[in-house]
């Protein structure tokens, strides 16, 4: 496997895009704007799912599955709701196709145009919400709380792969309850997980806060986010949780009756997170050399390689590192043997070296005599010889120094770059050329918020909810300001 890389600094983009594919993580398909999860890859994202799955069911969620085609008309019930993503919904027109009378191909049959024009689901509350309407009767089924493991299609004119594309994998969770208060309750609930997660997993570091209007979900009342920063010092939104209030439940006429036996509007929560998270994953972490990864969430947290010079020596090699591989498979670890002899040690080093496998073990012929290993990290690229006593002891605090290592070092960079300004100038000159969360003043007026993103590119991220009062003026409009917010360019 080649090793070189466009560095970061060079060309951030040229080198996220180039990773991914050389580390066998995802590639472009044949479908414009969509991709291929490749088998490492999708590996990564099984781990994700699976610890998120067991978060959601341990706070009472249970999955389901909808449909993915959604009548059009659906989408005009809800009027935020449908201007949101009015210009990314894909569209099927017909259900049938025919073959064409001179062999030229397949061409579609006017008469078969649908009588109604389905949506390819960009996200599913309508869908979800027309269903709830049969299933929500009174208070006796409240509070319902689902999610679905599903596929969405956004239609995206500039894609990248994980962070962007027009297919793409998610969870979506979508809850009723019977008053505002419980709706709120599960909707931070979720951004609790979801900052758990992210922080105790991906070892990233995230801000929890609430979106701007001009930010907010399209339909929501307000939307809830983790928001990261990435190491070019562009911000991404790693995950949101939105309480709709009874939006959904007013525009799908879903309706319960109380214990007080009134006939009310249920509240509505929706949340999800989707394969974007690879994305971020990749771009906390990695370096020059390749993949980064949390020993957490990788596939392969410890290989073991041999090196030999004879069949004799394998196999003695090959006795020890198979007694490894169980002592440390017994504490729940991840380990491969990798005992090819169709690659050198060295190119087998490059290749878990690129796709980030936390530790490396090398074992020779003097590590039989001297009864050693040695030990490779990749987050530090540091080598050390230890001794193969209570090596299984060894190699699991070392997994959870790498873990904590990797959270530190991403906390420590995202506090080193974010700043705090008072003026237009200060505001432009570090969005313009350095980057990274700036805490500024903002009048609290969309008008101010869209002239800012007209001339910085920059938006809010979020207003972080463990802010302070703290009165100032607007950078922007010199306007009275309660609180500071959170800026950045972002994906």
């Amino acid at each position: 496997m080649a090793k070189n890389l466009t560095t970061r600094q060079e060309n951030y983009a040229q080198w996220y895009n180039d990773l991914v594919i050389r580390a066998d993580m995802a590639e472009n398909s044949a479908v414009r704007g969509c991709m291929v999860i490749k088998p490492y890859g999708y590996a990564i994202w099984e781990i994700m799912q699976g610890v998120l799955d067991k978060m959601f069911k341990d706070t009472g969620h249970v999955n389901a599955y909808f449909p993915l085609f959604i009548p059009k008309s659906f989408f005009s019930r809800e009027a935020d709701h449908v201007e949101g993503f009015a210009k990314e919904c894909a569209v099927v027109t017909h259900y049938r196709l025919k073959n064409a009378a001179d062999g030229s191909g397949v061409v579609v049959d006017e008469d078969a145009r649908l009588e109604e024009e389905l949506i390819i689901r960009p996200t599913s509350e309508t869908i979800i919400w027309d269903t709830y309407r049969n299933w929500i009767q009174s208070y006796r089924d409240l509070p319902l709380l689902i999610n679905q493991w599903a596929n969405v299609v956004r239609w995206e004119m500039r894609t990248r792969l994980f962070l962007r594309t027009s297919e793409f994998l998610w969870q979506e969770g979508h809850t009723a309850h019977a008053n505002r208060e419980e709706a709120i309750e599960e909707t931070l609930k979720i951004l609790d997980i979801y900052t758990e997660f992210a922080e105790k997993w991906m070892a990233l570091p995230v801000l929890k806060g609430i979106k701007s209007p001009n930010e907010k979900f399209a339909g929501a009342v307000d939307t809830y986010c983790i928001e990261a920063l990435m190491q070019d010092g562009k911000a991404l939104q790693a995950g949101t949780s939105h309480f709709l209030g009874q939006n959904f439940a007013k525009a799908f006429d879903v309706q319960f009756l109380s214990r007080e036996n009134k006939l009310e509007y249920v509240w509505a929560t929706s949340w999800g997170v989707s394969t974007r998270l690879m994305g971020a994953l990749i771009m906390a972490h990695s370096d020059d050399n390749g993949l980064v990864l949390p020993p957490k969430l990788a596939p392969i947290q410890v290989v073991i390689v041999p090196i030999y010079n004879n069949e004799e020596t394998f196999k003695k090699i090959s006795e020890k590192a198979l007694q490894i591989q169980s002592a440390l498979q017994a504490r729940g670890i991840k380990v491969k043997f990798d005992d090819r002899d169709t690659y050198k040690p060295g190119w087998k080093f490059t290749e878990y070296e690129f796709k980030g496998v936390p530790l490396r073990i090398a074992i020779g012929p003097r590590d039989l005599q001297n009864n050693t290993v040695e030990v490779a990290r990749r987050d530090t690229l540091e080598k050390e010889v230890l001794q193969m006593a209570d090596i299984d002891n060894k190699v699991e605090h070392l997994l959870q120094q790498i873990q904590d290592n990797l959270f530190r070092k991403a906390y420590s960079f995202r506090e080193s770059n974010t700043y705090k300004v008072d003026s237009w100038d200060e505001f432009r000159d570090i969005i313009e050329n350095k980057g990274g969360f700036v805490l500024a003043h903002w009048d609290g007026t969309a008008e101010t918020e869209e002239r800012i993103k007209d001339e910085t590119k920059a938006t809010i991220r979020t207003i972080p909810l463990d802010s302070r009062p703290e009165p100032g003026k607007c950078i922007f409009s010199g306007q009275p300001s309660r609180q500071r917010v959170v800026f950045a360019r972002a994906y």
